[in-house]
């Protein structure tokens, strides 16, 4: 197979994999702009593209992604504002339980909300998530649980009610000396 019948094969299967993993993580103009040069960089170095090639432009795709934040934040502060505001476009945000879980993993680290990202949304399995992550696979697996832990945590934590109220209780009754402390939240990195 040609060079050029290669890379249009590659292109064709994992073009739409790309794009959406880009605009997942940033506004669509600029994720058809990473996916392009994704593309363009497999162009370049085709000879380094792996038989599975998807966690390998997930890495560059990731790399151009980061290129551009440097470059946006050495511009504007603001950067990471539009972000966000590009992952609230989603229509079922109006739904309660949507919402809820949207709210719980913007509460998360980036470290952890990329890593479930790469698992959940991208589809990728630890060992390929972990070669996007940079690091082993048992590292990132440890990562995936501690940010599913953490995650779970906060969900949990939006569907408590509010801590009663004390009241002074009945004449001749001291009132409790302090409230039950709640358990602080962990953080393990």
């Amino acid at each position: 197979m040609s060079d050029r019948a290669r890379f249009e094969s590659l292109f064709r299967e994992h073009y739409p994999a790309v794009l959406r993993f880009a605009r997942r993580r940033t506004d669509a103009a600029t994720a058809e702009d990473v996916a392009a040069e994704t593309f363009a960089v497999a162009w370049r170095r085709l000879e380094r593209v792996p038989a599975e090639p998807l966690p390998w432009l997930y890495v560059v795709a990731a790399r151009e992604l980061s290129t551009r934040r440097r470059a946006a934040a050495s511009d504007r502060v603001k950067a990471s504002r539009s972000a966000d505001v590009a992952f609230g476009r989603d229509p079922a945000d109006a739904l309660g339980e949507r919402d809820a879980v949207l709210r719980a993993f913007a509460r998360l680290s980036e470290t952890d909300r990329e890593a479930l990202r790469l698992v959940a949304w991208d589809g990728l399995s630890l060992a390929d998530g972990a070669k996007v992550a940079g690091t082993t696979r048992l590292a990132f697996a440890m990562r995936v649980s501690r940010a599913r832990r953490r995650l779970g945590a906060a969900l949990a934590a939006a569907d408590d009610p509010a801590p009663p109220r004390l009241s002074p209780g009945p004449p001749g009754h001291a009132a409790p000396a302090r409230l039950p402390s709640s358990p602080e939240p962990t953080h393990d990195h």
